[in-house]
């Protein structure tokens, strides 16, 4: 998290991070919404982006996503409080599957991303 920014732009506050599982909260700001008050798409798209790859690198190599979609099923608002839950679906030496669920505040699921990644050897700390 301390180096990556856009996630700190979002202001990402991490609450839940362990092997595959990552759970992540943010509030929608003025700058992210549009002309009607209404985040933009890409807020949550992002939320969900930042709570997939914090759970698939939490192995310790790089993963990298390959393809990912998003299902957005009520309009987030400005003010609101977003809380991506990460859940692996899926994993095998190469790929791992995973969907992210969007709830606001009052725990109403407002999207549903999923994700897959591509699992390298690579380390991300030498002495794992």
């Amino acid at each position: 998290m301390s180096g990556d920014a856009f996630s700190q732009w979002l202001g990402i506050e991490i609450l839940e991070l362990s092997e595959g599982l990552c759970k992540i909260q943010m509030t929608v700001r003025d700058e992210m919404t549009n002309g009607f008050n209404i985040a933009h798409g890409g807020i949550s798209y992002s939320l969900a982006d930042s709570a997939l790859a914090f759970a698939a690198n939490t192995y310790g190599t790089h993963a990298l996503s390959v393809e990912t979609s998003i299902l957005y099923k009520k309009k987030v608002m400005n003010g609101d409080v977003l809380t991506a839950h990460t859940k692996e679906i899926s994993k095998n030496e190469k790929t791992a599957n995973y969907d992210v669920s969007i709830t606001n505040q009052k725990n109403i699921e407002v999207a549903l991303f999923k994700g897959t990644v591509y699992r390298t050897d690579k380390k991300w700390f030498s002495n794992r």
